[in-house]
């Protein structure tokens, strides 16, 4: 079963909560940020990512950037203004982006159940990261970016989602890169049917936030002598498999070690079938496009369950690029799939790096197969759109 429990959200009031919102904390780096919060003293970049408020130049994991966000959080509260609901909920969190839709519920999860897998993991989370989110949400007490989860749809579920997005929605506001944001919060009945739903439903998925869920776990360690509390919790916002959207995550390489384009081209063939033209974007698993002195190449491989990031990694990064780590090599940089390869041809084209691979999507099968299985998929693998705004509702847990 999972656990799910209603929280009381602190939240921007509704007339101020398109100016709140805010990219995740991590798609961005900060000059990023800095430029999508100049003139807006509202933006939540101020509390997520307060080095920006900052001189140049000063290290993000610095102990004055927690203060920062401490004080901007503070700010905040009383600027928007941020107002704490009077009793706990749930909420139905719809994303429209173009033609996709999807509904899925925010609330708080069981870090307890995370600590057991039963909220399963797919990647490996880096220490750095993980004391970054750990500092930032004991300096502000409270987690404010949601997890996004996944899990095999519920008919239970859906019916109660459908009710309750009848109603007047508590936000309905449309984000700068066109993203809609529709929040309503679940009326106490329908709470209680969710709740129970969940309860048939086994396991859980994160899809994007390790970091966040590992930190809310260390938070929870850190703060547990007091007894329980909401630290216990993390907050997230749970989609069915089937509403869900999944991109490729593109990678380019700046160099071809050492090898002329047609070496290069050579060793491939004796790994692949290498076809000249194509798409830019695979059609199917087992191919992978390729951007080359400014025209696009089709890798095809044997099909397998294999990830193609995985034959990527095992028969050109390693064997024939000198790639062995693509978590710390500085030779390969990865491009979100909401870019589109109209990007990765600017990159390889203008010089800056040296071939792009365009990849076919990581399935939500897939995801869930290596995650029942203890798997660990590369770093970068999965790149989920829509994205979920941070500051529309957050967890006080201190």
């Amino acid at each position: 079963m999972s656990s799910i429990y209603p929280f009381a959200a602190l939240r921007p009031t509704p007339a101020a909560a398109s100016q709140v919102a805010a990219v995740p904390y991590d798609v961005v780096n900060t000059d990023e940020a800095r430029a999508l919060a100049a003139g807006n003293p509202l933006s939540f970049l101020h509390v997520s990512r307060p080095e920006i408020d900052l001189p140049a130049g000063t290290d993000p994991h610095a102990e004055a950037v927690y203060a920062k966000a401490a004080a901007a959080f503070a700010a905040l509260k009383t600027a928007a203004p941020l107002v704490l609901e009077d009793a706990p909920s749930l909420y139905v969190y719809r994303l429209h982006m173009g033609d996709h839709v999807q509904a899925g519920i925010a609330a708080c999860f069981s870090i307890d159940e995370y600590d057991r897998d039963l909220i399963r993991k797919h990647e490996k989370t880096r220490p750095d990261k993980e004391d970054d989110r750990t500092k930032h949400m004991l300096a502000i007490g409270a987690q404010t970016g949601p997890v996004f989860l996944t899990y095999r749809a519920s008919p239970a579920v859906d019916a109660v989602v459908e009710r309750v997005m009848t109603g007047a929605p508590l936000f309905d506001i449309t984000a700068p890169d066109q993203v809609r944001h529709v929040l309503w919060r679940v009326p106490a009945a329908d709470a209680s049917a969710i709740t129970a739903a969940f309860g048939e439903i086994p396991v859980l998925y994160i899809a994007d936030g390790h970091h966040r869920a590992a930190s809310a776990a260390r938070t929870r360690r850190s703060l547990q002598s007091r007894g329980a509390g909401e630290w216990d919790r993390v907050l997230a916002v749970a989609f069915p498999d089937n509403q869900m959207q999944v991109l490729p995550y593109n990678r380019v390489v700046r160099d071809l070690n050492g090898q002329t384009a047609e070496g290069f081209l050579e060793a491939l063939r004796a790994r692949a079938t290498v076809r000249p033209g194509g798409s830019a974007a695979p059609a199917r698993k087992g191919e992978i496009a390729m951007r080359l002195g400014g025209q696009w190449y089709t890798l095809a491989f044997p099909t397998s369950d294999a990830l193609d990031v995985d034959v990527l990694e095992r028969e050109v990064l390693a064997p024939i690029l000198g790639i062995t780590d693509v978590r710390t090599d500085k030779r390969i940089d990865f491009v979100g799939g909401i870019r589109g390869t109209a990007e990765l041809e600017r990159l390889v084209d203008d010089g800056t790096w040296a071939v792009a691979f365009s990849m076919y999507p990581v399935s939500l099968d897939d995801l869930m197969r290596i995650a029942d299985a203890g798997g660990i998929m590369p770093p970068k693998s999965t790149w989920f759109e829509p994205k979920l705004r941070d500051g529309l509702l957050s967890h006080v847990i201190a």
